[in-house]
């Protein structure tokens, strides 16, 4: 779940919550609304501890391989 869709679920859930004075048989849109502030908020928090790691940069003190080049010079240009 990325940043966008976290923010948008707590968005509506909050909508629902507070804003709504509304009933639908069998179903409270109170809970509803918390249930989807609660997962907006787990979600935000999981993209953020994930993409927190993808930043991280692993450095090594001394390269892994040391490769020699060397230029031809008795090969005449291409054509």
């Amino acid at each position: 779940m990325g940043i966008g869709t976290s923010i948008f679920l707590i968005a509506v859930g909050a909508i629902l919550t507070f804003a709504l004075d509304a009933s639908i048989g069998g179903v409270n849109l109170d809970v509803v609304g918390w249930i989807l502030m609660a997962a907006g908020v787990l979600g935000l928090i999981m993209t953020t501890l994930v993409w927190g790691r993808r930043r991280e940069v692993v450095t090594t003190a001394e390269p892994v391989e040391y490769r020699r080049v060397e230029e031809r010079r008795d090969v005449g240009p291409p054509l």
